[in-house]
């Protein structure tokens, strides 16, 4: 299971939403690469990068951001938003992209996912973003009728590396992982799952990696690692220490 620490990217600003609220952003870092630094130097064997504002105009916005992420470590990064036609996929990972992640290119051109995963096997991600089970896109701002886990099934044999399942309302208010339904989503795919929005403290990394949730590949962590709510030290060994046989 990976921990991997989220860089949200908002007018060149490493920041934060609450619910997935674009006018409720809270600025962390004005150096998104002195961030990734900083992860990197905790020990993070990834970086879950999101171009917000790419997100939103459908296409890269934050594109010196990300490029200055990408030279300023040598992790693995996986990114989202914005990115929905092949040639911004084949331009961010000749850039250095380990993995791009497709959100609303899922929902709206499910067979640009299929393409991008036959061609690019191991680095396409699907993110599926919801409110109450039911898909969001185009950066959260509107909601479709389609559920989660039927997203999900669409791809089951396309060849995806992950799926990115994040809870909106969980998302930037530490109100804890929802493992009972990313664990469902899990269990109904083939696919690896892994599980964003909410993660509030050691607690939630606790129940990550009991037996039970065992099946999750990995959680995303975001504002808990902001406030200091979550000591990367104490999480990483929690996560080795479950790797080791007993």
């Amino acid at each position: 299971m990976i921990l991997f620490p989220a860089i949200d990217l908002k007018d060149g600003h490493c920041v934060r939403l609450e619910k997935g609220d674009m006018a409720r952003a809270t600025i962390f870092n004005h150096d998104p690469a002195a961030q990734a630094q900083a992860f990197a130097r905790a020990g993070f064997e990834w970086l879950h990068v999101v171009d917000l504002d790419g997100a939103i105009a459908g296409q890269s916005r934050n594109i010196e951001a990300v490029e200055r992420i990408l030279a300023a470590t040598g992790l693995p990064v996986q990114l989202g938003g914005g990115i929905r036609d092949m040639r911004a996929i084949e331009t961010w990972l000749g850039r250095g992209v380990a993995r791009v992640i497709l959100g609303t290119a899922a929902v709206n051109d499910p067979d640009l996912v299929r393409d991008a995963a036959r061609a690019f096997r191991d680095r396409i991600a699907v993110g599926i973003d919801a409110r109450k089970s039911k898909v969001a896109v185009r950066g959260w701002a509107e909601t479709t009728s389609m559920k989660a886990i039927d997203l999900a099934r669409r791809f089951e044999d396309a060849g995806v590396a992950a799926i990115i399942y994040t809870d909106i309302d969980r998302d930037g208010v530490l109100a804890g992982l929802d493992l009972r339904a990313t664990v469902a989503l899990a269990k109904a795919v083939t696919i690896p799952v892994i599980a964003s929005g909410g993660l509030a403290s050691l607690a939630d990394v606790e129940k990550l990696v009991a037996r039970e949730n065992a099946i999750l590949a990995g959680a995303i962590a975001g504002r808990a690692l902001y406030d200091g709510r979550l000591d990367p030290a104490a999480a990483l060994r929690l996560l080795r220490d479950a790797r080791e046989p007993a």
